[in-house]
């Protein structure tokens, strides 16, 4: 039996809501967002045998992993390895507020993200070394079955892109929506192969967020 990453975005915070830059700022799940992730942990737990949930230590992400854990009866483990970019100065604010205010930043953001260093930010790179380096952390430790990771778009980009070798630039190359989950197979003979991208047929509504 090979060992199964369910890669899964939380479900839709206050922060996409109002289409701020979140980082590491706290937002809570809106009550969409809660119902979204419902709905995953529905489908979820029809589809999957999952044994262990690791999520992001932000409590959208928490949240999300929370209900699904109950729904599935999986075991849940806080990892700070995937918590959310850190992004300075532009945590909370709105991104028309940061594309007026940081005009050469913004175009690298939406360009060429990979490579954008702000003070008091972590780059890409260093959130897909940290992502990449807990997941072979948990194939090696889990060896088989469904393992579920709650966490966030800056981490599920660069974390795939790590995982099966797609060279920069990488990021608006993968779209992930909220509550949305992506699968990784992990076979010793050929490593990781992505088998499903961004499902999100189980969801009524979400916002699909493009920057």
């Amino acid at each position: 039996m090979s060992l199964r990453l369910i890669i899964i975005r939380h479900g839709e915070s206050e922060g996409n809501a109002q289409n701020l830059f979140r980082g590491q700022m706290d937002f809570p799940l809106t009550q969409r967002g809660v119902e979204q992730a419902k709905s995953l942990a529905e489908e979820l737990s029809k589809r999957f045998e999952i044994k262990t949930i690791y999520s992001s230590p932000l409590q959208r992400a928490r949240e999300t992993a929370k209900i699904i854990a109950e729904k599935c009866n999986a075991n849940l483990i806080i990892d700070e390895s995937f918590n959310n970019i850190k992004l300075g100065d532009w945590e909370g604010k709105p991104k028309n507020e940061i594309a007026q205010k940081y005009p050469k930043e913004w175009k690298i953001w939406i360009t060429e993200p990979e490579k954008l260093k702000l003070k008091g930010a972590e780059t890409l790179d260093n959130v897909q070394k940290r992502a990449v380096e807990a997941v072979k952390r948990i194939v090696n430790t889990e060896k088989e079955g469904d393992i579920c990771i709650v966490t966030h778009r800056a981490v599920i980009k660069p974390l795939i892109a790590g995982l099966i070798g797609i060279t920069k630039p990488y990021f608006w190359k993968i779209h992930t929506d909220t509550a949305s989950f992506s699968v990784i197979e992990y076979e010793k003979e050929r490593g990781f192969i992505l088998k499903l991208l961004n499902y999100t047929d189980h969801l009524k509504e979400f916002i699909e967020e493009k920057v």
